[in-house]
């Protein structure tokens, strides 16, 4: 898979599970940390879990794994590290501290209205 591919999964995973906010970011051309971020708000720990455990899932049936999980246990901010995509799952409160979207605005966001099947 591309890593737009794996970005793309990825939002589609976190959309069936009501994630809120999702949105993704090309940052290949900023950083050589990663190619795309993916970015969800979860209402719950719970909740935040099993976003993740949807975006695990999903690649896992496409033969993608991630090389890490960060933030499992806390809750409050997951990461799933796909090397070329980095998905982050964040608590509201989490995600406004660390306001991703901020700090890589220069990144260019992808157009999700064909991906995202809620309003």
């Amino acid at each position: 898979m591309t890593p737009k591919e794996i970005a793309i999964s990825a939002v589609s995973a976190l959309d069936e599970k009501k994630g809120g906010e999702i949105a993704a970011i090309e940052i290949a051309d900023l950083t050589a940390l990663a190619d795309y971020f993916v970015i969800a708000t979860g209402t719950s720990n719970t909740q935040i879990n099993a976003l993740c455990d949807a975006v695990e899932k999903r690649l896992k049936e496409q033969g993608e794994m991630p090389l890490r999980r960060e933030g499992y246990r806390d809750g409050t901010w997951v990461l799933l590290d796909y090397a070329c995509v980095a998905v982050h799952v964040f608590s509201q409160e989490a995600r406004e501290f660390y306001d991703l979207e901020r700090l890589w605005r220069d990144g260019k966001r992808l157009d999700l209205t064909e991906v995202l099947t809620r309003d």
